[in-house]
């Protein structure tokens, strides 16, 4: 049963570790609690660099945390396959600097980057609701708008490119997904397949492929 809870403060752009807006979301997390209990299973806040907000200038958007990636360990992308390919790519172009182990504690830092999740919680399946994602929409607004020198978003995967069309008050029709696609107005979005080991085994996404999307990313910000 779902216990009734206070909703949070509008404009807060992270939720509270105990988040009611979604019960089916919230009552899962309450599951995994009970069988890990040394699992963070909670909402996953947005990485951030050393340096604060003021320093990040492309922010990375994906779908959700993995069950046993970032539920498990805090952190977006760390702990599954995605953020393998994820944070290798990051550190070769510069937007972090470390080694990545696949670990919250592994010294990893970002630079002039910022991660988070078009939905904070893990949902069952990977597969959040339509009101699940609309609902979490609340924190990726103010996420967006707390970065004041941000000029670029890289959306991965076509759920998280819709919520954050929506989310800087535009027309999902008028800019519809596509690998490598951008759009300028007024932060340039960029997508990209996203790089879950199902696409690149696939082939539906290569490392090549990923690697053409941060270029495209950082010659943008060059400019």
């Amino acid at each position: 049963m779902t216990v009734a809870m206070p909703a949070l403060p509008a404009g807060s752009p992270e939720p509270d570790r105990d988040c009611p807006l979604c019960p089916r979301l919230h009552d899962f997390i309450a599951e995994w609690r009970a069988k890990e209990p040394t699992w963070f299973n909670a909402p996953v806040p947005t990485f951030m660099p050393r340096e604060g907000e003021a320093d990040v200038r492309l922010l990375v958007v994906g779908l959700g945390p993995g069950l046993r990636g970032a539920n498990r360990t805090g952190r977006p992308f760390t702990g599954d396959y995605a953020g393998d390919l994820l944070y290798q790519t990051l550190i070769r172009f510069g937007f972090a600097r470390g080694h990545y182990e696949a670990r919250p504690d592994d010294g990893l830092e970002l630079v002039g980057a910022a991660i988070t999740n078009a939905v904070r919680c893990v949902p069952p399946a990977n597969k959040p609701t339509g009101e699940e994602i609309s609902t979490c929409r609340t924190f990726l607004v103010p996420t967006i708008a707390r970065f004041p020198r941000l000029r670029a978003i890289l959306a991965l995967g076509a759920i998280a490119h819709q919520s954050v069309v929506r989310a800087l008050g535009k027309r999902v029709a008028a800019q519809p997904f596509r690998h490598g696609g951008r759009y300028d107005d007024p932060i340039a979005l960029f997508s990209s397949y996203h790089c879950s080991r199902y696409n690149t085994n696939t082939g539906v996404l290569t490392e090549e492929m990923f690697v053409n999307v941060f270029a495209e990313i950082a010659k943008y910000l060059r400019e």
